[in-house]
């Protein structure tokens, strides 16, 4: 029993580290948007901004954060565990040779075909004088960031096999530190000498972002003995690894950015009661899904972070024992974090919108159509954070193949369901974010029943009867938020009091259900401390 104790309690660690680097990292995500909110409010200029970041953010989740990581760090670790580190340091050349040149050339690709992109993901644009133009412009000045965030994606993932979460996890901080400041200064302090609008000064920041990221790693991974040296051998057995899985790991990875651009689409089409197409829409479900992501980025990336350096390992020594009971366990730790968060996102979220965003051109309306499409992100959390791990577990077993199968259905079934909810329901972004959610939910649910099945179980009753007992504290914790909003008519305070309200009854009903997840946090966090 020692060895499953002293193994839950390294991968608490290695998560609290990320964890804590996030925490940072989304902290100052929320100040980026909440200066984006002051400047540029929710209309025609934001939702031209937000695609203009969106098509490729699409791009980077094909080849960098998302399908890069998934199939590097299993065949870097792969590599590690032979213990010849110049075998590792030679993938590491290759890889990184490979990403120059391909990634570089479609984003010169992307900055060329920047008009069919948005009109394919956005054509209701025309219907807004000059918003289609500007949103051209836009997606053309961010796409050098691809190649940027690609690179640091493999710095992260060697960073990772290494064992060091924290620089990595802290480079996004870098991002959206750099990106708001050199975005302000090119485009609300130079831009008027250099006839470039404040939007356009905002996306040049993210490409400076990008490189801020990059930079700040660098000094670890050299440090680690991989100074880059251009390198080319498709014949690398850990090459061929790597292409076997990011194939169909480029489209796992990109689905759920496919399936936002699909309600992109959507969004930028939705009319008002006269019938005329509205501005507003993209950028409401934008800050909506900005907040969606802080639970997600706090526990769930953490996690999947932690783990996936043991599940490959393990899987490459093959120790499956410990690769289920290091799969089982962290799907505990994401069920008992990300489900409150969940419950507590669409319970307080307009008065946690408020207190983020309403300033400037953020309007009380703006808030209201924030809050709305965030309680329609918020049931999804759960699934989205599993589905941070599960697919990763996959690539560690060397199959890449199932991901792909139940992405693509996923991305199928995601244009249904926002199709029926806007032009047959009418329920608006609301339905927009619902059915993001309710697919990211079944992708969850399809990955862990396949797999459970191809390991011959991995305590999926525990992982059950766990989540009923988190449902049941979760519920408890929903009282009493809501009694918070029904005693406290400042917005401000019902933020402030509910949200650490809400942690300490849940806290209390989960230690008195005997959830062992939470123990496990409490007793790390105190180690922590007590150091």
């Amino acid at each position: 029993m020692a060895a499953p104790k002293t193994q839950e309690k390294s991968l608490l660690q290695s998560a609290g580290v990320v964890s804590a680097a996030v925490a940072f990292s989304r902290i100052t995500g929320f100040a980026r948007e909440t200066v984006l909110g002051w400047l540029l409010g929710a209309g025609a200029i934001f939702d031209a901004y937000v695609l203009g970041y969106r098509i490729p953010n699409l791009a980077r989740d094909l080849f960098a954060e998302g399908a890069l990581a998934s199939a590097f760090v299993p065949a870097f670790t792969r590599a590690l565990a032979s213990e010849n580190k110049d075998e590792a340091r030679e993938l590491s050349n290759i890889t990184a040779t490979l990403l120059l040149l391909i990634v570089g050339t479609l984003s010169a690709l992307g900055m060329w075909l920047s008009p069919w992109f948005v009109e394919t993901f956005a054509p209701d644009f025309h219907a807004i004088p000059g918003k289609f133009e500007l949103a051209v412009r836009l997606v053309r000045i961010v796409f050098p960031f691809l190649p940027l965030v690609a690179l640091a994606a493999q710095a992260q993932g060697i960073l990772y096999a290494h064992s060091r979460f924290g620089i990595p996890a802290v480079s996004s901080s870098l991002f959206n530190v750099g990106s708001v400041f050199f975005g302000l200064t090119v485009g609300y302090w130079l831009g008027p000498s250099l006839g470039i609008e404040p939007v356009e000064g905002m996306a040049m920041g993210i490409v400076a972002g990008g490189v801020a990221q990059l930079l700040f790693q660098l000094p670890a991974v050299w440090k680690l003995g991989y100074a880059w040296k251009p390198r080319l051998n498709f014949r690398h057995e850990g090459v061929r690894q790597i292409l076997r899985l990011m194939g169909p790991a480029v489209v796992t990875g990109a689905a759920l950015q496919i399936n936002v651009l699909v309600n992109t689409n959507f969004a930028a089409g939705i009319r008002d009661s006269a019938g005329h197409v509205m501005n507003g829409p993209v950028s409401w479900l934008a800050y909506a899904f900005r907040f969606q992501q802080l639970p997600l980025g706090l526990f769930g990336i953490p996690v999947a972070a932690a783990a996936l350096p043991r599940l490959s390992r393990a899987a490459a020594e093959g120790k499956m024992d410990e690769f289920r009971d290091t799969l089982s366990r962290s799907m505990g730790m994401i069920l008992v974090a990300t489900v409150p968060a969940a419950v507590g996102l669409a319970i307080l979220g307009e008065s946690m919108v408020a207190l983020v965003y309403q300033h400037g051109k953020f309007l009380a309306a703006d808030t209201h159509e924030t809050a709305i499409a965030l309680a329609g992100y918020a049931i999804g959390i759960p699934g989205y954070a599993a589905g941070k791990l599960l697919s990763p577990a996959f690539y560690a077993l060397g199959d890449s193949r199932t991901p792909m199968v139940i992405a693509v259905g996923s991305i199928a079934f995601n244009a249904a369901c926002a199709f029926t909810a806007v032009e047959i329901l009418h329920l608006g972004t609301a339905g927009v974010a619902l059915s993001l959610s309710l697919v990211a939910i079944l992708n969850a649910v399809a990955l862990l029943a396949v797999i459970s099945r191809k390991l011959g179980g991995v305590g999926g009753r525990e992982i059950l009867a766990n989540l009923l007992k988190v449902l049941v504290a979760a519920s408890v914790m929903a009282v009493a938020c809501l009694l918070v909003l029904a005693a406290t008519p400042s917005v401000g305070l019902r933020a402030a009091v509910g949200i650490p309200l809400g942690a300490l009854v849940f806290y209390a009903a989960a230690s008195l259900l005997r959830i062992h997840e939470v123990a496990g946090v409490k007793q790390a966090l105190l180690s922590k401390f007590r150091r």
